[in-house]
């Protein structure tokens, strides 16, 4: 099902159809639905343009409704959390979606479809052994549920915390945190002094944490947009600054950053934030073969225990990163346990 955003066309959304139609003879492009349809004079244009020259049925036309737009910002959508009203916005798409769509025919065709071919998914789970803490609000949203999911599998219980509101950390064995926007909450992380002391003292200690994008830059001595600028947690010795620009977007390659020269990890990134003042004695764990990362060149600051990237990485049979975590994280906790006995392997 083709959505088409009409606004200012009439009679060119068909050849504009013709051409999605022709671009790939694998999909195929069963109707279509007409949006940001401006009157209804508009929508008859369009219409009959469609049905005259492309052959596909239009399955409804949407009109322009404010109350049903999800505001975008400097990296992408506004995210639930920071969105004002979700429920109210949802609720308004949903009516004019059952006003203004055949909802019984989009169902109707959604059961001709071809069958999904199932995909194998690994089922053996481990008692659960290990508590990880994942940050987790306003500021720190983006992780992939399936992610999470491999972790609990591998025997970790995820442990949510609000590095804007709790005090404290909880009681964990490793920490992840994720990306997000924490340059638009400085004031609020950097006013809760106590849970970073938390997180500082815990990387300090060897407390395996891994960090993702936003979370790299929380991690950082400061985060600075707009104009304000806020003191963060320090483990890493660099200061994150905000760019009007993207300073990395897209799909990446990384390699270890070893001789000899490893299997490369494909990952994706998309920040606007530069790392400054960045200790030039910093160790890293990846090496960029294609995208920007930290410096052009490299990707994944390892200070101790705790690797923190521009780079979001996901779970996959070319990328086991939440296994390597999981690993780290077990390891570590049975060091502590044992007293620290025999050799203490740090940085992943």
């Amino acid at each position: 099902m083709l959505v088409i955003d009409t606004t200012g066309m009439t009679r060119g959304v068909a050849p504009l159809l013709m051409g999605y139609k022709l671009f790939d003879p694998e999909i195929e492009i069963a109707g279509v639905i007409l949006n940001q349809v401006a009157t209804p004079r508009q929508e008859e244009k369009l219409r009959a343009a469609v049905d005259d020259y492309t052959g596909l049925p239009v399955f409804g036309a949407l009109p322009r409704a404010p109350a049903a737009i999800v505001k975008e910002r400097h990296l992408g959508l506004t995210t639930p959390g920071d969105a004002d009203g979700p429920d109210a916005r949802i609720a308004a798409i949903r009516d004019m979606i059952e006003a203004h769509v055949d909802v019984d025919g989009l169902i109707a065709l959604a059961g001709a479809a071809r069958p999904i071919a199932p995909v194998a998914a690994e089922r053996r789970r481990i008692a659960a052994d290990l508590r990880i803490g994942v940050a987790m609000d306003e500021a720190f949203c983006f992780y992939y549920r399936d992610d999470l999911e491999t972790l609990e599998r591998l025997g970790a219980t995820i442990v949510p915390f609000s590095p804007l509101r709790d005090a404290r950390l909880p009681d964990v064995d490793g920490l992840f945190i994720g990306g997000g926007f924490p340059e638009t909450h400085i004031a609020a992380l950097s006013a809760n002094k106590s849970l970073r002391a938390d997180i500082a003292k815990a990387a300090a200690g060897g407390m395996p944490v891994h960090a993702e994008c936003g979370g790299l830059m929380y991690l950082s001595r400061s985060i600075a947009f707009n104009g304000e600028s806020g003191a963060m947690v320090g483990a890493i010795a660099a200061e994150a600054v905000m760019r009007d620009r993207p300073q990395g977007r897209g799909l990446v390659v990384l390699a270890e950053n070893r001789e000899p020269a490893a299997a490369t990890v494909p990952a994706h990134e998309f920040h606007y934030a530069r790392l400054e003042n960045l200790d030039p004695g910093v160790r890293f764990a990846w090496r960029v073969r294609r995208g920007d990362g930290i410096d052009g060149s490299h990707d994944g600051i390892v200070a101790g225990n705790v690797v923190a990237s521009f780079a979001h990485f996901r779970d996959t049979s070319k990328c086991h990163w939440a296994h390597d975590f999981v690993d780290t994280v077990r390891r570590e906790k049975l060091n502590r346990t044992a007293g620290g006995a025999g050799i203490r392997k740090t940085g992943r």
